[in-house]
């Protein structure tokens, strides 16, 4: 189907005498003609990338080309170093599957150019058409079958793992972590599409660098998973490394999206084999949520490294909050005017009720510092030389982090 496509692009360029460029209809390169100058940095990063970035995606898609059905001429942007161009709409049915795209640097293209352009993608279409219908149809077997490991019901899972292994979408069945990315919306909305293909774009990097049969990712509805299976072998990446590089790719696939503001990246436990990555997977999503709400733990959160917040994680689907642990501490909390004496206290409880220690961090004299608990006593109506008390606050301390309902500085 390739070779097809390849044939119509390069006499579609001989017959209007300019490169051109097929993309589908995410924006992703199908086939090309040869290239010759005038060409720009986002037309030679397509080529080498065989994508286009999602920041550009999004101009383009802010000029019309989504919508349109007819061509369009999208104008030139000296900040991503864009020269005009002429956008051919493929479609099949009314049904829209890629673009067909021309520099026109110089503004020569004509509406004699164009029309002629457009005579030739009925031929294309239908070759589009058929290459998608295959694509589709491989990659919603892999992605049912990806699916199917993180649902609680293990007889699927080991069908699921059979079938990947049959297909040869994995090489071996083997230790299984999984990694969560989460995107961070300016509303807490799940991304738009545009975030959603800055996501793949970084997920199917990052499992290219693994090793494209050691690895399995998935898009979800607020979230993308990517599954490292197979043996540990001397040339496989830690998961560790596998986060770094999933973050970084992160970092480059949503530079310059309004609409995305961070990034978080969850990993979960080691498990024996990838019918068991769906307990890898919980946790590195509990990991990525925990990241959500605490940017304070940076961009990678592992599920090994959360301490108490493993237990909160699992607390919150009981529905309890800071109340439900200690009604005194959720007193202290209605009245921002104690928030020092919070911070104070969690200080002082992080640190194991050493009063020297929590002086110091905070940089207090002591005798302020005893003050200060004091004061907590009494609004709290609670005794910090009782270790029950004292743990409750602290748990209570902890899930007000994670809730939201208590917000420190640091």
């Amino acid at each position: 189907m390739l070779a097809e496509l390849q044939t119509i692009v390069d006499g579609l360029a001989a017959r209007v005498g300019r490169p051109a460029l097929i993309e589908d209809r995410r924006q992703r390169v199908v086939v090309y003609s040869e290239h010759a100058e005038p060409m720009d940095t986002v037309r030679r990063a397509s080529i080498l990338r065989r994508q286009t970035t999602p920041e550009v995606i999004a101009w383009f898609r802010q000029a019309g080309v989504l919508q349109s059905r007819t061509p369009v001429r999208t104008p030139a942007c000296p900040e991503l170093d864009l020269l005009p161009r002429v956008c051919l709409p493929i479609c099949h049915d009314d049904l829209l599957l890629g673009f067909v795209w021309f520099i026109d640097a110089d503004g020569t293209m004509t509406d004699d150019d164009i029309k002629l352009a457009s005579e030739a993608t009925a031929d294309l279409s239908l070759a589009l058409y058929r290459e998608n219908l295959l694509g589709e149809l491989a990659s919603q077997r892999e992605t049912e079958a990806a699916r199917t490991l993180l649902v609680d019901a293990p007889t699927s899972r080991a069908h699921a793992v059979r079938a990947l292994l049959e297909e040869g979408v994995i090489a071996a069945d083997g230790p299984t972590t999984a990694l969560v990315a989460h995107l961070v919306t300016p509303g807490g909305q799940p991304p738009d599409e545009v975030g959603r293909i800055a996501l793949e774009q970084a997920l199917v990097h990052t499992r290219r660098w693994i090793g494209t049969r050691a690895a399995l990712h998935l898009i979800r509805h607020d979230h993308g998973v990517l599954l490292m299976c197979g043996a540990n072998g001397a040339g496989r990446p830690a998961p560790e490394a596998a986060a770094t590089h999933l973050d970084e790719a992160l970092q480059n696939t949503t530079r310059g999206l309004a609409s995305i503001t961070r990034t978080v990246v969850g990993i979960g436990q080691t498990y024996d084999e990838l019918a068991e990555g769906l307990g890898s997977y919980d946790e590195a999503l509990q990991s990525a949520r925990v990241g959500v709400q605490l940017s304070a733990l940076g961009r990678i959160v592992a599920w090994s490294n959360l301490g108490i917040y493993r237990v909160l994680t699992r607390l919150g689907d009981q529905h309890l909050d800071v109340g439900g642990v200690h009604p005194g501490l959720e007193r202290l909390l209605r009245d921002e005017a104690n928030q020092v004496l919070l911070e104070t206290l969690e200080a002082y409880l992080d640190l194991a009720g050493n009063a020297h220690a929590t002086a110091e961090r905070l940089r207090l004299h002591r005798t302020t510092l005893y003050y200060r608990l004091q004061r907590v006593e009494q609004l709290a109506e609670t005794d910090l030389k009782d270790g029950n008390e004292r743990l409750c606050l602290h748990l209570a301390l902890k899930l007000g982090r994670l809730t939201g309902d208590y917000q420190p500085a640091r």
